[in-house]
Order: structure tokens, then sequence, then C-alpha cells
């Protein structure tokens, strides 16, 4: 087996009560840019989305079917204007329910699993979602499997791991939460990011034949951000992934 793919499923570390006690209000504030950090971490975030949806920028794609993973508060739509059928993955309704963008959405799922195996997709993008994914093996498997003939999955992720981005987010973020709260960030990154950007590109190579990357930064070693445009999914493997 692909010693990566050995590490799968993993366990998240679980939360202190004190931190457990502000999850849901961080959570919800750090995607919506409510304070000075996350608003600043969110303009450098708009490389992300720029390159998920720079296939269909400039009105080009209108009838893309497009299945969003991890769509959180809707933030991606602003991006692409004309996709008109546009679908989501979210577990955590409290992050879009009252978002204006969601009259754009056809379907709302809360797991991918959830998606019926008829369904094909032209696109499936993810915006800083597959660092998040304990099965991450199974996820990738079933975006294989759901994408139409010619279909694409596109990816950006932070490049966690990498001595850069854990920088970012301590002179940042991390540092503003422990002014604000007295506690470390650092516990609730090891909670939220199990998965590092390597892991996540060995994934990605096993089950598409096609992987392009491209970086916010100078190397994979050296960059805040990937981005991934993966194409013509190793069925046979993504088929083994799902049944396992």
């Amino acid at each position: 087996m692909n010693p990566v793919l050995a590490r799968f499923p993993k366990q998240r570390p679980p939360l202190s009560p004190a931190i457990q006690a502000i999850y849901a209000r961080q959570y919800a504030s750090n995607r919506q840019g409510d304070t000075a950090a996350a608003s600043l971490a969110q303009r450098v975030e708009s490389w992300l989305h720029r390159q998920v949806a720079a296939d269909v920028a400039g009105g080009r794609g209108a009838d893309a079917v497009t299945l969003e993973l991890g769509a959180g508060t809707l933030n991606q739509l602003p991006w692409e204007p004309a996709v008109r059928t546009y679908d989501i993955v979210e577990p955590l309704g409290f992050l879009y329910e009252s978002s204006p963008a969601l009259s754009r959405v056809r379907h709302v799922f809360g797991d991918i699993e959830q998606v019926p195996e008829q369904h094909r997709y032209d696109r499936i993008t993810s915006v800083a979602t597959l660092e998040h994914v304990c099965d991450l093996p199974r996820l990738a498997a079933r975006c294989g499997l759901l994408l139409a003939r010619g279909g694409v999955f596109r990816a950006s992720v932070p490049s966690e791991g990498t001595w850069l981005w854990t920088l970012g987010w301590k002179l940042t973020t991390g540092l503003e939460f422990r002014l604000r709260h007295g506690l470390d960030y650092g516990e609730l990154m090891r909670h939220e990011h199990v998965n590092t950007a390597d892991e996540i590109e060995a994934v990605l190579d096993h089950c598409f034949g096609k992987v392009r990357c491209r970086v916010f930064g100078l190397s994979r070693a050296h960059s805040l951000y990937r981005y991934y445009e993966c194409r013509e999914p190793r069925l046979d493997c993504c088929r083994a992934l799902v049944a396992s």
C-alpha cells in the first residue's frame, strides 16, 4: 500500500475545554474575517479563490456543473458569478444558512457520501478544505468518481507542514488569538489541519492521472499556499478506496 495512504483515516486531536467553549464562535469569526488578523488573512487568501475560479473567470463556464467541497460561508461564489448550477458539501449549516448567496445553490449536502452516485460534475472545487479531512483518500476517490468525462478537480490549500506557513499563522492569527483569549492557537490548528500539503499532494497523485501544482511562493517548501488541478481520475484506484 502507498505509505501515505496507510496513515488514513486519521483521528482528530481533541480540544481542551477552554477552546471547546469558544470553538464555534472562533470558527465563524475566522471564516467571516471579523478580526484584524482574520481580515488580513482573507485578503491574502484571495489567491486561493482566484486560482480555483480561474477557469470560469470573465463570464466563462456558465454551463459548468459545479460541486464545492467545504463551502463554508459561500465565499467562493462571488468569484464565480457566471456559474449557474452549483451544489455544495458543507456539514456546518450555521456557516451558510444566513448567506444571501444561498439562493444560487441548487443542492446542499452535509457530506460527500450524500451526493447521489449518478450525479456528474464538470468541476469539483475546494478552497482551504482538504487539510481538514480525516479520511482524505476516500474523499478524493469520491471526487474522481463524481467527475464527468473531461472534468476537473480544482483545489487550493495552505502549505501546511512548511516553515513559511507556520511562521505566517503564528505571527498573525496565532498572536491575535493568544492576546484575545490567552490560549494556544497551535492547539486549534492541530485539531483542524490534520493533513500536510505534501500528504494532500500524495493522495491526489494516487487518485488522478494528471495533477498540476502551482504555488504562492518560491517552491512547495517555501510557500504559503498551493493550488492543484487534477484530471483523469484513476477509476480503479478510486473504486477500490471507496469500497474499502
